[in-house]
């Protein structure tokens, strides 16, 4: 293979990303608005199923997002059935059971900690698994970390396709590997119900800080 061929797949990258920035330069406000200046945490929920095919539509969008390495660490389970809901209804607080049992879908946003074993597939330029076998710790952190930044990936790829999102931390993280994790590498990280809100069930919206409370330009 010579290297006009090993670069033929770097080139190809670099003239479709020049096309789409030609064809799109930003979202318009009404896709911000609805994606997150507008965009309200949601409660309560219309009797509205999420169908199937949405929720592999909504995992080909979250899949083409980046994370460290193109690690992927993220496990998503779509729980729907009143079967699973029944035992995910177990593990939430008192105050979250009304909310994920209405829910059409409550996504249990996990991470592997083995999800090294897949690096020399998903990276095979840069392949660290070995570096992340040998120091478990490192590969928790990494895949704590960036299933976080999946799972917020998945809530505003939502809001672009129509639907609604209640991210809930008021849950037991043991419970919820036992139910749905047990003897595996997987683990939970945050709950988030997803489907098509109930306007009846927002409140106003809370403070935010200001720019130069949270903010330096340096």
């Amino acid at each position: 293979m010579n290297s006009l061929d090993v670069n033929l797949p770097r080139q190809r990258a670099i003239e479709e990303v020049r096309a789409l920035r030609a064809r799109i330069e930003a979202l318009d406000d009404n896709a911000l608005d609805l994606i997150f200046r507008e965009a309200r945490t949601h409660y309560t929920w219309l009797d509205k199923d999420v169908p199937d095919a949405i929720i592999h539509e909504l995992y080909e969008i979250v899949k083409a997002t980046p994370t460290s390495g193109n690690g992927n660490p993220v496990r998503y389970a779509f729980v729907k059935s009143n079967e699973a809901k029944a035992r995910l209804l177990e593990c939430v607080n008192e105050g979250n059971k009304i909310k994920v049992q209405t829910a059409p879908v409550t996504v249990i946003v996990a991470y592997d900690l083995e999800f090294w074993m897949n690096l020399a597939r998903l990276n095979p330029h840069k392949d660290m698994s070995g570096k992340l076998e040998i120091d478990p710790g490192k590969a928790k952190t990494d895949a704590f970390r960036n299933s976080t930044l999946q799972g917020a990936y998945l809530m505003l790829a939502a809001r672009a396709l129509g639907l609604d999102v209640g991210p809930l931390s008021g849950f037991s993280n043991e419970a919820v590997d036992e139910q749905f994790f047990k003897n595996g590498s997987f683990r939970s990280n945050f709950l988030c119900n997803v489907g098509y809100g109930n306007a009846d069930g927002i409140f106003p919206r809370l403070p935010r800080l200001d720019f130069d409370e949270v903010c330096e330009i340096i």
